[in-house]
């Protein structure tokens, strides 16, 4: 069904109006305040990793540095909330994200000046010494950074608008939603334009761009600015939602955290980075309270996904829901479904092994009993090292069995799918 009518793009509208109605009824379904908070951060992280896929994916810059701008955007949204607070300042709770993004494009007009001037791993090293750079100045300017213990504010001052003070974090959670929407309607408007086009170009071939009478470097540089504005807006909403700043905003792991992130969501699609979040919220926020193993898991699902999906998760859903459409999903599922169950008895084996290494290491103190999946387990007994053997080599060999019929078969549909557009075609 073909749900594009000129000048109506009904499928559009409909995209936009289900994550509009997501975004509103989201606090109904995950009600508790724990909840909400994962929501508000899953939000930041949005529109963060969605402001350095304009740089990646949109333009083909590898930033290791993208969050030196919402760094110093929290920094200065902070200072400004607290401003506001003590009665120096007009400014309202739902605009300290706007005063963010102001203070991220101030610092991209600075920093993208130098670092866009060079372009590939040059360009990928000057952002990463400004990162360090900037990471060294929090520590030697503890009155705008605040030292080591940061800065801190209160997200309720001045008068409430309506009855809504901020205090309770659904009201906080409902700002982050709508500056999200904004911000990725925006991000999404910047890549139907010519300078988001032009990105595109400088990204495949920017010798033709140069030929045809554009600056790439320009391209670069205005690409670069418009991404820390919104990278700046992403810094001034974490400050509402954690009322405190560190050096920790700045730092150099926080950036590769989001690479590795939008990696994992898709750099080339628009809704990777997206996806990106909330794997990065499950794993830094969720995973992290039942084991001291979740950077370990990380780095595993990260390779998986460079080694067989290299268009990250949202890759795997666009290429399955194609699949799905042109009704050959039956074709594939056997051998996927097979695949994935010796994936899982793999997975269950590795994370057995792992938890009970872990045990007899770090927990050593504790004594060698653990819970697993709700089973009690004894790390010190044969038994159990055992079991996870055996269940990591079946897995292992079920998968190894299945993968290479299951990607022939994905291989062969996506080309017969290929040949029906390409007959398709006047």
């Amino acid at each position: 069904m073909n749900l594009t009518y000129k000048p109506l793009n009904l499928g559009r509208w409909l995209v936009w109006c289900g994550f509009a109605l997501a975004l509103l009824f989201a606090p109904l379904i995950f009600s508790t305040g724990g909840a909400l908070s994962l929501l508000s951060q899953m939000g930041t992280l949005m529109i963060l990793g969605l402001s350095f896929n304009m740089l990646l994916g949109q333009g083909g810059m590898l930033s290791f540095g993208h969050t030196v701008y919402s760094g110093l955007g929290a920094f200065v949204a902070i200072h400004g909330m607290n401003l506001a607070a003590s009665g120096a300042l007009s400014l309202p709770v739902s605009l300290v994200p706007l005063v963010g993004g102001v203070a991220g494009m101030g610092c991209g007009i600075l920093f993208g000046y130098v670092s866009t001037k060079k372009s590939g791993t040059t360009f990928s090293m000057i952002t990463l010494g400004i990162v360090e750079l900037v990471f060294a100045c929090s520590l030697m300017f503890p009155g705008f950074f605040g030292g080591e213990a940061g800065i801190s504010a209160n997200r309720v001052f001045g008068k409430s608008f309506m009855g809504i003070t901020y205090g309770p974090q659904i009201e906080v959670y409902y700002l982050i939603a709508c500056w999200l929407f904004v911000s990725t309607a925006a991000m999404y408007a910047f890549t139907q334009t010519p300078l988001g086009r032009l990105a595109n170009a400088v990204r495949d071939n920017p010798e033709r761009v140069a030929f045809i009478g554009y600056d790439a470097r320009w391209v670069r540089y205005l690409t670069l600015v418009l991404s820390a504005f919104f990278a700046g807006i992403a810094g001034g909403l974490s400050a509402i939602n954690f009322e405190i700043v560190t050096a920790e905003n700045v730092s150099a792991m926080r950036a590769g955290g989001l690479l590795l992130f939008t990696f994992i969501g898709g750099i080339g699609f628009f809704f990777g980075p997206m996806l990106g979040a909330v794997v990065g919220v499950f794993f830094a926020v969720m995973l992290s309270d039942f084991t001291r193993a979740w950077q370990l898991y990380l780095g595993l699902f990260f390779i998986l996904i460079v080694r067989y999906a290299p268009g990250g998760l949202a890759g795997i859903l666009t290429m399955t829901l194609r699949i799905i459409r042109y009704g050959k999903f039956r074709r594939i599922w056997p051998a996927l479904w097979k695949m994935l169950s010796a994936g899982l008895l793999a997975a269950a084996g590795l994370i057995l092994s792992i938890e009970m290494l872990y045990q007899r290491t770090l927990e050593a103190a504790q004594g060698s009993a653990m819970q697993l999946f709700g089973i009690a387990i004894d790390s010190a007994q044969p038994s159990a090292w055992l079991a996870a053997a055996a269940l990591l080599g079946a897995g292992a060999w079920g998968f190894w069995r299945w993968k290479d019929a299951y990607a022939q078969g994905w291989s062969a549909l996506h080309g017969e799918i290929e040949e029906s557009l390409r007959r398709a075609q006047p």
